[in-house]
């Protein structure tokens, strides 16, 4: 079975922004950081390194938890801090980084 390489949040997908870093200064300014426990930014990092141009990847639960020493449980809380944080969308078994959504004043 072939798994479909294109992001299914079609209107949420990620750009690199201008800026200094690779990672979007939002998630600090925007304190998307204060809101994800240590595990749930581990995992969020690790998506970032290995997703394609528009935010995709394709590891698995088992792959995931072996590069990042967490059990499924914790692996499911932290993509579940990460949801919630409205940071990645999940459909098993892609993965999809979400651009971060601008926030008004």
């Amino acid at each position: 079975m072939s798994i479909p390489k294109a992001p299914f949040v079609r209107d949420r997908i990620r750009r690199i922004a201008p800026g200094f870093g690779w990672l979007d200064h939002r998630l600090v300014r925007e304190h998307y950081v204060e809101r994800c426990s240590h595990g749930a930014l581990a995992l969020y990092l690790f998506l970032i390194i290995v997703a394609d141009g528009d935010g995709v990847s394709w590891w698995s639960e088992r792959s995931l938890t072996c590069r990042l020493g967490m059990d499924v449980d914790r692996l499911r809380q932290a993509r579940a801090e990460l949801e919630s944080a409205d940071m990645v969308a999940y459909e098993a078994p892609v993965w999809q980084v979400l651009q971060l959504r601008e926030v008004t004043p």
